[in-house]
């Protein structure tokens, strides 16, 4: 197993070095100095919110980590209140500095960079003809958790960002994402949160399989063409069966997340309860992501939009599990275009935990002058502000402004 360290020439000089000894609750962990073996955890970066997990890692044959106090405490200061059981909303306890979403995108903008690469040589293998390690995948999965758990919407938003070139590496990276923040959502544990991950970065390696010409098609694809792509579940099903070493969840997820609820989908035509949690989960995820990236035929839909259209198609979704889903990304999700009370158009740039109708918002155009303005945060939950969102706006009708740059910076350009 190989030994886990945090490489010299890549460290962030926010990064700290310390003994187990001195860790405390509310610092981040950011690596730990040893094997994956000697170790009781199947992450190597969390927040310390249990007294049990310092223990364990004094326990353990670990002697030093990597700590990021940018995402927890220091060496220095006040420790934190305990705060009890984990929330939903809540990314850290009460007292523990989170990091800010702009810092958050751009480590999420390094961790869709080495997903894309680690997913496109996963595929390449599995294209080859050789065996896969899912287990292999862990350390890219733990990454994406840490994220979407210190700010859920950062990652999402950004892989949802894709070229036509890498889209089918980028999609397996953005479903690992939306799996975990959902399995969060439902309040699952972190060996539940980790098989959830694992499972959407694993779902679709049949693709790997398949035609390119008809993989890659830039147009609508004929019946035997969409025939071949029906077949990707049962292909990736049966390379994830030959590597060995995937759990029946994710094995699970890889030959069921085309199913539908009312028992329409493939390849068995499962139906309700049939079709297992993570499949019903992934299928959410799945389709999320597809309906809202561009293809090489058609532009992505606005993420609020594609909600309200999923929320449309009765009987393809487990209700619950879709209204979890919606909990998880906010009814206006971060990318979207939504129209103010007070007649500006502006863009959804991060959630508030407290309200999923009133995110923070980057106004950027007046519908009452019919001019740009000078681009304007707002966060319509912050006290005394009276603005609010009356509507969504058409993505198309707004071409001509770079969206994504409003509500990213040039984080969107670094993710790609």
């Amino acid at each position: 197993m190989p030994v886990h360290r945090v490489p010299a020439a890549e460290l962030d000089p926010m990064l700290k070095k310390i003994p187990v000894t001195d860790l405390r609750l509310g610092m981040f962990v950011h690596a730990l100095e040893g094997s994956w073996l000697d170790h009781p955890f199947w992450k190597t970066k969390f927040l310390l919110k249990d007294a049990n997990d310092i223990r364990k890692l004094r326990d353990s044959s670990i002697r030093e980590c990597w700590i990021d106090p940018s995402a927890g405490l220091d060496v220095e200061g006040p420790a934190p209140v305990p705060t009890g059981a984990r929330t939903v909303a809540a990314s850290a306890p009460r007292g523990v500095p989170a990091p800010s979403f702009d810092r958050e995108l751009e480590q999420a903008a390094a961790i869709c960079r080495r997903g894309r690469t680690a997913v496109m040589q996963m595929f390449t293998e599995a294209r080859l003809g050789n065996a896969v390690d899912p287990q292999g995948c862990l350390p890219l999965v733990e990454e994406i958790s840490a994220s979407v758990f210190r700010n859920p919407g950062a990652l999402v938003s950004l892989a949802r960002l894709k070229t036509r070139d890498d889209y089918t590496y980028m999609h397996s990276v953005a479903v690992c994402a939306l799996m975990v923040s959902l399995a969060r959502q439902l309040d699952m544990d972190d060996d539940a949160c980790r098989q959830a991950g694992l499972a959407g970065m694993l779902h679709d390696l049949g693709k790997a399989a398949m035609p390119e010409a008809v993989l890659n098609k830039p147009g609508k694809l004929t019946e035997d063409e969409f025939a071949i792509m029906r077949t990707h579940p049962e292909r990736g099903h049966e390379m994830l069966r030959e590597a060995r070493g995937s759990t029946e969840s994710v094995l699970d997820v890889c030959l069921h997340h085309h199913e539908r609820f009312d028992g329409t989908g493939y390849p068995h035509r499962l139906a309700g309860d049939q079709i297992s949690l993570f499949a019903r989960m992934g299928a959410v995820c799945d389709v999320y992501d597809a309906i809202t990236s561009n293809r090489p035929y058609k532009s992505g839909w606005d993420p609020s939009e594609s909600l309200a259209r999923m929320a449309s198609w009765k009987g393809h979704f487990d209700p619950t599990i879709f209204q979890a889903f919606v909990r998880s990304l906010g009814i206006y999700p971060t990318g979207s275009l939504v129209r103010l009370q007070s007649q500006l158009v502006a863009i959804v740039v991060e959630q508030n935990p407290g309200s999923l109708v009133l995110p923070v918002v980057k106004a950027f155009f007046s519908l009452k002058s019919q001019m740009p303005v000078a681009p304007r945060r707002i966060d319509l939950a912050a006290k005394g502000v009276a603005d609010r969102i009356v509507g969504r706006e058409a993505v198309d009708a707004w071409a001509s402004f770079d969206l994504d740059a409003l509500w990213s910076g040039e984080t969107a350009a670094a993710a790609r």
